[in-house]
């Protein structure tokens, strides 16, 4: 089917009740086949399988993938060909949504394994039992699940936010799953996804040197950082480094990067996040970067042979400080200067028969009361087998679970935009937090903040996987069954691996040169240096916390002045604090092509409008799934094979 989506201008006139009667007439499919045993099963397995992946990836890079579009395909592939066997009936597309639902909380909620818990276990030297740590993630993941949907509504109802992972994830469903003269309809779209994923794939497999130099191919390799060509050139013949302030543009992460799947991302996002990324990234990393870099503030590291290195993770220890005080401050305004659509989700639970007002979709959204009674108890399980596990007192506990509103607040806005949750960079936070309430302890300091960042991590990137069955009208109550179901998958086969391959009852041999572990790293790092007191972070950092937090508000208020015509996002400014420069440049890049395409072919009936333009989801939602689908074959190969 043709996906259905409100103007800009609806968005910003229609109710919020309006737009929900117009998506129960035009979007919502009734009661087709959604939650079956079959999704079950295979959304269990492949979840499980998909969580593995992500061990490698954090355990390499320190983060997670999304694994919406990489399941979709792989589902949909496997379940096409027993259909053609006669064996099984039709796989409906609301099917393929909730199996991405339980895959992607499987996905990610491990992780605690490649951050907050491992640290822990390195920093104490010793092994949390599998079973406890089985108990601690399905427990973060469940009080995930009831954060994230009470923000449904506002965030994908009401404000229609792109979330473009989600997005492209339902652009994907919505194209394999067209028959009939919906499938004819959807050619174009479907041949430029299927290029585009083509083309992605291609590139991220010869991105692998290991690979291209296994199968005789090295020459043909390809940089993902396009300036790495120049630089090998001037080690070999001493030539000029760029610098700023006498620091390597490449120390700054000043790189032009070849990441499609960020590309892609950009695309789907806008130019308004586009640009305020770009801005965000140029203040940081060309001018505060490198000015605090000479005071002191930044410090870098010395490696074996003598060199001297400054990098991502030595910059966002100082930068983030500034870059989340922005993101928190416009997130905490946007959210309580408009709160009526939080408010009245929760009102008919409330008010008297005569006060209820008329809400259309409640018979299918997730019920609310869940979360108002499920929040406290799932809360104060966590509290309790922290302080039984981790020795974290009661009341320290306890204060961590209000902090996950804020924290996800935060978070989803930033996936909203970008589809990147700064988890790591609100773990941070939350250690500040507890450095002053709990001064010198370290493990608290640990186990405490990841409540806060994990939870608030896994409830965002949840409502990014809300994002496709809005657009294809499923109902949100079985995705969260569908949650649910993946935190168990994922809990138990993340364990199962994690313990025997990558622990291996040696906690203090966790971090190795193949397996380094950088979010480890960084919460290892933060939790020393802050129990040693408040005052060992930079005055500067202080400073820079107080900016960004006016800025914040500042930014806020213009944008509503405006009506939402303001050009710039505080969220997006903020963000390009806390990740590279390539990252955003990348991104801004992906948004900058459409915009130009669309601003120079604005007519419908122009070809390459109507190619490019009107076909920009699909587009992106390829090169996305492209990257995805070979990232993690890629990633499998070197890890099993090579």
């Amino acid at each position: 089917m043709a996906l259905k989506h409100l103007t800009e201008e609806q968005i910003r006139t229609l109710t919020v009740e309006e737009k929900d009667r117009w998506w129960l007439e035009n979007v919502y499919q009734g009661d087709v086949p959604q939650m079956t045993v079959r999704v079950i099963l295979m959304g269990f397995l492949l979840g499980g399988l998909l969580s593995i992946t992500n061990l490698y990836v954090g355990a390499k890079a320190g983060w997670s993938l999304g694994v919406a579009i990489t399941s979709v395909i792989l589902a949909f592939v496997f379940f096409k060909a027993l259909e053609k066997t006669g064996l099984v009936r039709t796989y409906h597309v609301l099917e393929s949504n909730i199996l991405q639902s339980i895959a992607c909380s499987a996905g990610y909620m491990n992780g605690p394994l490649i951050a907050s818990m491992a640290a822990y276990m390195v920093v104490t030297n010793t092994v949390v039992p599998w079973w406890q740590m089985i108990m601690w993630l399905i427990g973060l993941a469940l009080l995930g699940v009831l954060f994230a949907f009470p923000l449904k509504r506002r965030f994908i109802n009401e404000e229609q936010l792109p979330f473009p992972e989600g997005r492209a994830a339902g652009v994907v469903m919505d194209t394999l799953h067209s028959e009939g003269e919906d499938a004819a309809k959807s050619v174009l779209p479907a041949k430029l996804l299927v290029i585009f994923a083509l083309i992605a794939g291609v590139l991220r497999l010869g991105q692998s040197h290991a690979i291209m130099e296994k199968i005789k191919l090295g020459f043909l390799a390809v940089p993902e950082l396009l300036d790495e060509w120049y630089y090998r050139l001037a080690e070999r013949v001493g030539g000029w480094v760029p610098a700023i302030l006498n620091t390597p543009l490449r120390e700054l992460t000043i790189r032009p990067s070849l990441d499609i799947a960020m590309i892609a991302a950009g695309g789907l996002m806008g130019i308004r996040t586009g640009v305020s990324l770009l801005i965000g990234a140029i203040f940081n990393f060309w001018i505060l970067a490198p000015i605090m870099i000479q005071h002191g503030d930044i410090l870098g590291t010395l490696d074996r042979g003598g060199g001297f290195h400054i990098g991502f993770r030595a910059i966002t220890t100082w930068s983030l400080w500034g870059g989340v005080a922005m993101m928190t401050t416009a997130s905490l305004y946007s959210f309580f200067a408009k709160p009526q659509m939080f408010l009245s989700a929760f009102r008919g639970l409330f008010a008297g028969r005569g006060e209820r007002r008329v809400d259309c979709i409640k018979h299918i959204e997730f019920p609310l009361w869940v979360s108002l009674l499920g929040v406290p108890l799932a809360g104060a399980y966590l509290v309790w087998i922290a302080h039984w596990f981790f020795g974290v007192e009661i009341w320290l506990g306890a204060v961590a679970v209000p902090m996950v509103f804020i924290f996800t607040l935060i978070g989803v806005n930033s996936t909203a935009l970008t589809s990147i949750t700064p988890t790591g960079a609100l773990g941070k936070i939350t250690q500040l937090v507890y450095a002053g309430l709990a001064p010198g302890n370290i493990t608290t300091n640990i186990a405490t903040a990841g409540i806060g960042a994990e939870v608030a991590g896994g409830a965002s990137n949840l409502i990014q996987n809300i994002k496709p069955g809005y657009m294809l009208g499923g109902k949100p109550r079985l995705q969260a069954i569908g949650h649910v179901v993946g935190a168990f998958s994922g809990a138990i086969f993340s364990v199962a691996v994690f313990y025997p391959l990558f622990l291996r009852n040696d906690p203090a041999g966790l971090i190795t040169p193949e397996y380094p572990y950088p979010a480890v790293t960084v919460w290892k790092a933060v939790a020393e240096l802050l129990t040693k007191g408040l005052d060992e972070l930079p005055m500067t950092a202080l400073w820079a916390v107080i900016i960004g937090a006016a800025l914040g508000i500042v930014f806020e208020i213009i944008r509503a002045a405006s009506k939402g015509k303001f050009p710039l996002s505080a969220v997006g400014i903020g963000l390009a604090f806390i990740i590279p420069f390539d990252i955003c440049l990348a991104m801004f890049m992906g948004s900058f092509v459409f915009w130009v395409v669309g601003r120079i072919w604005p007519k419908p009936e122009q070809r390459p409008n109507a190619v490019f333009v009107q076909n920009q989801e699909s587009i992106c939602a390829g090169g996305i799934a492209g990257a995805a689908l070979i990232g993690v074959a890629v990633m499998a190969l070197e890890l099993f094979v090579l």
